[in-house]
């Protein structure tokens, strides 16, 4: 077995799982630090004890790579792929059947921790058609929100990819799609220039700041970035945080009528964050907006590629709450999700 791809894939199933991130790190880091060589060293460097004393390279590490370059499935990885056989989320496994794609995730370009070619083969990989890339606008600098400049540069990685795999011959007709998650500033504004958002496939907006603003304020807020003709995707509206090694906290105050309203009139989808941790909208105003006439997109907001399957999450969630398949804009084949984004 590959050795780089064993470690890969252990990384994934650890992501999947929500172990902590220095597991997740150690296993990403070996897989680093052996693509660099030739695999013949790595074989000879695995089976004298070499490979042992490369900086990156643990205990566990050396094991994978020892078993993996012996033709055998490292045991470890054996271990999380059958603890990985069991479902994320108990129900939805229909309406997770039905997905077709992913309009929010996040690479190494902002805050993820990935490169793009591994979160897209990995949303490949899981069976999906589509994957949008919607990396951090500039204004959220924690994030390393992207410039015009990045944004522009990573428009032609994406490109790039794109081409590849049609090179290849890639028979599922895999796209990833070229996107930005957006701050919607304090006035109402979109935080990235108007020509740069006419140049990606999905714009997903959300609000990261002064999340403790008055029912009005935030309302006026989240209007002004759902009417702007840009705006595909209302991403986590509440901004809640439920669990997670961040804390908890407290869902944002608008008046969701007027949201909602503004969200069908505009044809702007209402996202169900899969994240465990967000579990945003909460399910009253999953209700809300399904009675007001909303489109949906089930996301996973994934910063890692072991993330992507937290699809799974938000499924249980569209399926318990009888949000249709059909107002599900990820269950659409991409003809049709480009054409109701405006890019067909």
């Amino acid at each position: 077995m590959d050795a780089v791809a064993a470690l890969n894939e252990i990384a994934f199933w650890l992501e999947r799982g929500r172990a902590a991130t220095f597991k997740v790190q150690a296993f990403r880091k070996a897989a680093g630090v052996i693509a660099g060589l030739d695999p013949a060293e790595v074989e000879a460097r695995a089976r004298d004890g070499r490979l042992k004393s490369m900086k990156g390279i643990g205990d566990r590490t050396y094991q994978v790579v020892r078993q993996a370059v012996d033709g055998e499935v490292p045991d470890y990885l054996a271990d999380l792929r059958q603890r990985g056989s069991e479902p994320l989320a108990d129900g939805g496994a229909e309406l997770h059947a039905a997905l077709r794609g992913d309009l929010h995730s996040h690479s190494d370009w902002s805050d993820g921790g990935s490169p793009i070619p591994l979160m897209a083969e990995a949303a490949r990989i899981l069976g999906r058609e589509y994957l949008a890339l919607t990396d951090h606008s500039p204004n959220l600098t924690i994030a390393n929100g992207l410039s015009v400049e990045r944004l522009t540069e990573q428009l032609d990685v994406v490109a790039e990819l794109n081409t590849g795999s049609k090179d290849a011959g890639d028979t599922n007709g895999f796209r990833l799609l070229a996107g930005i998650e957006v701050d919607i500033l304090e006035s109402g504004e979109l935080d990235q220039s108007p020509e740069m958002l006419d140049r990606l496939d999905i714009v997903v907006a959300s609000v990261h700041s002064k999340l403790r603003a008055d029912r009005t304020t935030m309302t006026q807020r989240m209007l002004g970035g759902i009417r702007d003709p840009h705006t595909n995707v209302l991403g986590h509206c509440t901004g809640r945080l439920v669990e997670g090694g961040r804390g908890t906290r407290p869902q944002s105050e608008f008046d969701a009528g007027k949201v909602f309203a503004a969200c069908a009139e505009n044809n702007v989808a209402v996202e169900i964050n899969s994240r465990p941790e967000r579990q945003d909208p909460p399910d009253d105003l999953i209700q809300l907006a399904l009675e007001a006439g909303c489109l949906f997109s089930i996301d996973s907001d994934a910063h890692a590629p072991g993330q992507l399957d937290f699809l799974q999450y938000g499924a249980a969630r569209a399926a318990l709450n009888d949000v249709p398949a059909e107002r599900i804009v990820t269950t659409w084949p991409l003809d049709r999700l480009l054409q109701w984004a405006g890019k067909a």
